[in-house]
């Protein structure tokens, strides 16, 4: 294959550079200014060509949740918006992901449906933790880390406390995994609920029941301990700058999610449940996280997906509706565009954002997150010249409401590739079948062990 005379984003230019890339065996072999003919052109003219987006946080899941996503339709949409990888959480899985049998169940279901390449993450269970340290040293080598909550609503997956967090962090730094942590206190919100339950069933309840306040002192608490045990700490979808701040100055890292940057209070008082997620959309916030985002005080950005159906949203009360948000196909296309675009971001640091600082956090480095000789041939082509315009009807997620509906973003992806195959394309849809993405937990950092696979 051969990428012609497109706009290159390459590692650590400011700036795009016309080239033609080289593909070969499903790795990037060489640039060229201008190559004759080959039987494998694609023509990028006037078109920019980005890395494949690293989606280090969704929620597609399989199995257990399918009624709401699955890793078919989820994949799908994420191949859409130029996404080439994504990380899965343990959480929405049935079983959870907090055991090698587990991991090795999900995996078995989810090889014959991705059409991007994945990796897993391992997961404490706080109902479950009689063997936490056996079971995170069994799938350390097959995982990119390890997910907890302070405070989870899910009946399958519980919360940890201050004390579990703690022996957690221990267990990081003998296994040289992150933690990815839900910070949000717990106590603070079991008595604000309580209240707010009895006040009103609105958003300015769910708002009142978990508020900034609630993240900051979790974070707090949380980078205390990663201190005090020497644990690598991330603290997973920052909502509120303080609580930002608070992280990367004690030394744990951060992620941000396109909702917080894009949406206000105001916005979750009118949209309700389409916006409910947790943590909470924040009162005046975005531009204080922006700012956090350009400083690198946020190291990337990631959509945590996780779709529902329409059912699922509108329950009646804001105490039942869902919450979570389709988000892995608008990940980059709201990044570009809102970001790039409107200059408050430039080339290198989108390309950081959502490519080469989640591979370098979860051990990808090696082959994803950049275009250079060698790496994975992952690539998005972008039209700067059109738009989307976007409509959840539209989305190849199970999950069709969008807090984004009828907004236009600047940049059209015309067309996704993995490994050199073309997975998705603007005007014929997804070209990848079922399961041709690969399980990145199965390689690299374990040597290319295939214990996993059948």
């Amino acid at each position: 294959m051969i990428i012609r005379n497109g706009f290159i984003a390459l590692p650590g230019e400011d700036k795009l550079i016309k080239k033609s890339i080289i593909v070969k065996d499903g790795k990037i072999v060489e640039f060229c200014d201008s190559p004759a003919f080959a039987e494998n052109i694609i023509e990028a003219e006037g078109l920019y060509v980005l890395p494949g987006v690293i989606d280090a946080h969704v929620h597609f899941n399989t199995p257990g949740f399918e009624l709401r996503e699955d890793f078919y339709h989820g994949s799908c949409f994420a191949a859409s918006g130029g996404v080439t990888t994504v990380i899965d959480m343990p959480c929405t899985s049935l079983p959870p992901v907090t055991s090698l049998a587990n991991l090795k169940h999900k995996l078995s279901i989810v090889k014959k449906q991705s059409v991007v390449d994945y990796a897993f993450y391992g997961g404490v269970n706080g109902y479950d933790l009689e063997n936490f340290r056996s079971n995170m040293r069994e799938l350390a080598p097959y995982v990119a880390g390890f997910k907890c909550y302070l405070n989870s609503g899910m009946e399958s997956f519980g919360s940890v406390s201050y004390e579990e967090l703690e022996e957690i962090l221990k267990m990081s730094g003998e296994l040289g995994l992150p933690i990815l942590l839900h910070a949000e206190d717990k106590a603070f919100i079991d008595e604000a609920e309580a209240r707010e339950r009895k006040k009103g069933a609105g958003a300015a309840n769910y708002y009142r029941s978990r508020p900034a306040l609630a993240e900051i002192i979790a974070v707090r608490k949380a980078v205390k301990l990663a201190q005090k045990t020497g644990g690598d700490l991330h603290i997973v979808h920052i909502s509120t700058s303080d609580g930002a701040l608070s992280a990367r100055r004690n030394g744990a890292s951060v992620e941000t999610c396109p909702h917080y940057l894009a949406f206000s209070l105001v916005d979750f008082g009118r949209q309700g449940s389409v916006l409910k997620v947790a943590p909470c959309i924040k009162l005046g916030k975005r531009e204080k996280l922006w700012k956090l985002v350009t400083d690198d005080v946020i190291g990337f950005v990631t959509s945590d997906h996780a779709a529902s159906r329409r059912e699922d949203k509108e329950t009646g009360s804001i105490w039942t509706d869902y919450g979570g948000i389709a988000g892995s196909g608008l990940l980059l296309p709201y990044m570009y565009s809102e970001g790039y675009v409107k200059k408050r971001i430039g080339l290198r640091k989108l390309v950081e954002l959502v490519c080469e600082k989640p591979a370098e956090r979860y051990g990808l480095a090696d082959r994803k997150g950049k275009i250079a000789v060698g790496m994975d041939a992952d690539f998005v082509i972008i039209d700067p010249s059109a738009e989307l315009k976007v409509h959840g009807a539209d989305f190849l997620s199970k999950g069709k409401m969008t807090p984004f509906e009828d907004k236009v973003f600047k940049g059209k992806i015309m067309k996704t590739i993995l490994r050199g195959e073309i997975i998705y394309d603007a005007e014929k849809g997804i070209l990848a079948s079922a399961g041709s993405g690969e399980f990145l937990g199965d390689s690299g950092k374990n040597g290319g062990n295939n214990e996993l696979s059948d």
